[in-house]
């Protein structure tokens, strides 16, 4: 009988998640939260540490004399300067300039990088490898991964790594050992925060798990679900595929796709770096005559929202975790944009959105409405466009 993978930490998620609240990832079953309720999860993310299983992510290593070149031409980003140990976000298009998918780029040797991606890209990658000295090999199955994020979280790596953290930069990927287990960390994550990646090798996955476990106990380590992660992914401005953009090989129609200058990627496309990628000349037009669309952040006035339930002789009622849907924006009488993702934001105590917009209405400042549901009719709320990310502490990058 087919059934949904489970994760190399599954042994010790299954037994911790007490709502028994699973959710399907990349065709994997991991878990949506460990609690009843997000709180203790969510806040552990903001003001501890917070552990969450990652696995899922597609994973490819790719070496040879022709990796970088091939890196190069599949992405907008200048893979060719970056440094080896640094990672890049990035995304890339096919010749339209629409997005495939997002993901990261670690370059872990002059010809060895790692690119994680949420859908499957191993076609893609080797479609456009023809030709190139390169051996392209997927090892999401052999490699687990863990994502440690939190203020505190710096602080429990180091009493278990071999090397310490304190150094490493943001964006950047170093060979350690963790509880004696060889690892690869680099400090990155879908949160916001503070935070490190952890990558395993299958077989210590569990080692490595009760050994961060265990260091963490005294520092408040909490294992956190994807829940929790999608609020603090929406305060950090971080886009999800599938909820805030359709990749190109999967709409069905032109208007549900995307092109990364439309999801607010404009630092990650670099239009100055020489020779061809693919969707460059796309990007280039669109770059001259300005996008159709922008992916903004939205902040609904909390008071106008209040009032909206008040008239219905309601409190105002939130939901307890991000919402994957729809939302109309509104101007006048006319739609100009619409939601893909709202949340309660507990730290900011504010109603948030990820939102796209028509052009010219992206602009920061714009004042428009969003509809909001108060006894099954459909209202709207004031609240205005505001640059992401909407949250960015300190802490994250020193």
């Amino acid at each position: 009988m087919l059934q949904l993978k489970r994760t190399p930490f599954h042994e010790r998620t299954s037994k911790l998640c007490l709502p028994q609240n699973w959710r399907r990832w990349a065709g994997h079953i991991v878990a949506g939260s460990y609690d009843l309720h997000l709180d203790r999860e969510y806040w552990a993310i903001r003001d501890a540490v917070a552990m969450i299983d990652v696995s899922p992510l597609m994973k490819y290593m790719i070496e040879g004399p022709d990796a970088a070149r091939l890196l190069h031409k599949l992405t907008p980003r200048d893979v060719h300067k970056m440094a080896v140990g640094q990672v890049g976000y990035t995304g890339w298009c096919d010749e339209d300039g629409k997005m495939l998918d997002d993901g990261t780029v670690s370059r872990l040797g002059e010809n060895l990088f790692r690119l994680t991606s949420a859908e499957p890209s191993l076609r893609w990658l080797t479609m456009n490898a023809v030709g190139m000295d390169v051996t392209i090999t997927e090892v999401t199955e052999q490699v687990a991964a863990l994502s440690l994020q939190g203020p505190k979280s710096r602080t429990v790596l180091n009493l278990v790594c071999g090397k310490p953290l304190d150094k490493l930069k943001y964006f950047r990927v170093m060979q350690n050992t963790l509880a004696g287990k060889p690892v690869t960390i680099s400090r990155t994550g879908y949160t916001g925060d503070l935070g490190y990646e952890i990558w395993i090798d299958v077989a210590d996955a569990l080692h490595v798990w009760d050994a961060l476990m265990a260091a963490g106990h005294d520092y408040g380590i909490v294992p956190c679900g994807i829940l929790a992660m999608d609020m603090a992914r929406v305060e950090a401005g971080l886009f999800m595929i599938d909820v805030d953009y359709t990749a190109a090989n999967h709409a069905w129609i032109e208007g549900q796709k995307s092109t990364p200058l439309e999801m607010g990627l404009d630092w990650a496309v670099q239009l100055d770096k020489p020779g061809y990628f693919v969707g460059r000349r796309a990007l280039e037009r669109e770059k001259r005559e300005g996008s159709a669309w922008k992916l903004m952040g939205f902040e609904v006035d909390w008071e106008s929202m209040e009032r909206l339930y008040a008239a219905a002789g309601l409190p105002p009622q939130i939901p307890g975790l991000a919402v994957r849907g729809s939302l109309p924006l509104m101007l006048g009488g006319n739609q100009v944009g619409y939601a893909s993702t709202s949340t309660w934001s507990p730290v900011l105590k504010k109603y948030i959105a990820l939102v796209h917009l028509q052009r010219p209405h992206y602009e920061p400042g714009t004042q428009l409405n969003m509809e909001i549901t108060v006894e099954h009719k459909r209202l709207h709320a004031m609240g205005r466009v505001v640059k992401l990310p909407f949250y960015e502490p300190e802490w994250k990058k020193k």
